[in-house]
């Protein structure tokens, strides 16, 4: 006689994600929004990302981009959600980022220096639409007279132009728009969520004709896939024709994280290359010293000849900040 064997105990539910233990969970469409409040919004830049900023404030962790290096996606395992699955569709929202930047910039330790904004994810998102939260971070640092730069590939920067404007007349402020590459083909595969590199050219031109300074950040430059002579060349020569104030050169980083995903997409799609990657980053996230270089001094070069920059102008305050002290 045959029995099956019934379970005594019920299959237990699937664990809640750390987040939702400090979190309010609102859901819109496929994307689930975990708002928190801060317990501290400034951030210290690994030196080795090159972005000129030692220092970082992101109002929101995750980014409907959903970029395939993204170094950011490896944050999202400490909150308990999926790096590689929920790092478009799980956003972190850190509602109070204005009112903790303004206690923290006012301490007396804080030293004023340039604060790069949106490392862990695109600060001008689709979230960025519903919560508004840049126009009160922007305002924080122009009310302090404190430098700032935008990291976006989003063209709705262009909402709060006006106020980046105005921040520059107190403070060194500046968007930088990544344009890496301008194969769409490619951006399709490794950016999905993104506007095309036309779009974000655009953007960059517009900026600058409405008198808020926007320079280029050329990254990531992707060893064997964008870095030819061509592919550098006509990235350099389509930021010259957006009278882009500057153009900085970054190589690909594979930190822990971004690097598995980032590796098994290329195992995937581009085997040959692997032998040329491993021969690069070994077991570590930067590519070898003597490559960078390379790349670095050739977009430097071109960017030369194109003459991006050279109209422009050393910052230099067009009036004093209003240093009042502003309610937290």
């Amino acid at each position: 006689m045959r029995f099956d064997a019934l379970p005594l105990v019920a299959d237990a539910p699937a664990a809640r994600p750390r987040i939702e233990r400090r979190a309010v969970r609102r859901a819109q469409g496929a994307t689930t929004f975990y708002e928190v409040a801060s317990r501290t919004i400034i951030d210290k830049v690994p030196p080795a990302l090159g972005l000129g900023a030692a220092w970082a404030v992101s109002p929101y962790r995750g980014c409907a981009h959903s970029c395939l290096y993204c170094a950011g996606r490896r944050g999202h395992r400490y909150l308990g959600l999926d790096g590689e699955r929920d790092f478009g569709t799980a956003i972190v929202v850190k509602t109070d980022a204005a009112r903790r930047l303004r206690a923290e910039t006012a301490k007396p330790g804080w030293r004023g220096e340039t604060i790069a904004i949106g490392l862990t994810g695109d600060c001008y998102q689709e979230a960025e639409a519903t919560y508004r939260l840049m126009p009160g971070i922007m305002a924080a640092l122009r009310d302090t007279g404190n430098p700032f730069q935008i990291m976006t590939k989003s063209t709705l920067v262009l909402r709060d132009a006006e106020l980046i404007a105005q921040a520059a007349e107190v403070c060194d402020a500046r968007v930088m728009v990544s344009v890496g590459f301008v194969d769409d083909r490619l951006r399709r595969a490794v950016e999905p969520g993104a506007p095309s590199a036309q779009k974000r050219l655009e953007l960059c031109a517009e900026l600058n004709e409405r008198g808020a300074a926007c320079g280029v950040l050329m990254a990531p430059i992707l060893p064997c896939l964008t870095d030819s002579e061509d592919q550098l060349r006509a990235v350099v020569r389509r930021v010259a024709e957006t009278g882009a104030v500057s153009i900085t050169p970054l190589v690909l980083q594979l930190p822990p994280g971004a690097r598995d995903w980032y590796l098994r997409w290329l195992a995937d799609e581009h085997p040959a290359l692997l032998p040329r990657y491993t021969e690069l980053y070994g077991t570590g996230p930067v590519a070898a010293q003597s490559y960078r270089d390379r790349v670095t001094a050739r977009v430097t070069e071109l960017a030369r000849l194109y003459g991006i920059g050279a109209r422009h102008r050393p910052w230099s305050p067009a009036r004093a900040a209003d240093r009042q002290m502003a309610l937290l």
